[in-house]
């Protein structure tokens, strides 16, 4: 099955960085405000999603979910949740972090509901390490992070790596899996119980 993209309203700066990720068989979804990218990033959408509290509702309603605007689901998130009901399994978050904090922190823990999920954006990557996964990280990011987003994670082990782990765990009130870097080649990342949200940084 396709992909599922999901473009929010947060800001894009690199437009042909964001391009990259996307491909042509990908099933788009614009939510509200993320219509103001449509143009910059050249793709149609195959649905839009929102209560239209920060863009105006499109003239041909015939792709558009209409929300209203007291509810539980965040614009993205009820994207994520119908995208899901549709079948998709694989998603790509663009436009989803960045300005209101309290937008990202929820776009990113939506990583949680996706069985596999990436958010892209001007200066890194973000993807979830579930328990029983290795997690490979290639040479050429700057930085890569650790962080635990939910109780404690346990049996971490990190090899290939500037600061290495073996079974080691990490816990929400101490986070000190900031800013590693890989040496050579890769850094081969295992994680036994719990999730680990993975950031690589570009810059």
């Amino acid at each position: 099955m396709a992909r599922c993209v999901i473009v929010g309203g947060a800001e894009i700066k690199n437009y042909e960085l964001i391009r990259s990720y996307m491909n042509k068989n990908d099933y788009v979804i614009y939510c509200d405000c993320g219509l103001k990218h449509r143009e910059a990033l050249g793709v149609s959408p195959d649905l839009i999603t929102g209560d239209f509290d920060t863009h105006p509702k499109p003239e041909d309603t015939s792709n558009v979910i209409i929300l209203p605007r007291e509810k539980d689901d965040t614009d993205t998130i009820f994207a994520v949740k119908e995208a899901l009901r549709r079948g998709f399994s694989e998603f790509l978050l663009v436009g989803v972090t960045g300005g209101r904090t309290d937008h990202t922190l929820g776009n990113i823990y939506a990583l949680m509901m996706t069985p596999d999920g990436l958010i892209a954006d001007d200066y890194c990557e973000m993807s979830l390490i579930r328990a029983g996964e290795t997690v490979r990280v290639k040479a050429g990011w700057k930085y890569f992070s650790l962080l635990n987003i939910t109780g404690t994670a346990r049996g971490i082990t990190i090899t290939g790596a500037k600061y290495n782990l073996d079974n080691a765990q990490i816990t929400s009130e101490f986070q000190y899996g900031i800013s590693n870097e890989v040496l050579s080649g890769e850094a081969v990342i295992t994680l036994k119980e719990g999730y680990l949200l993975l950031v690589c940084v570009r810059l």
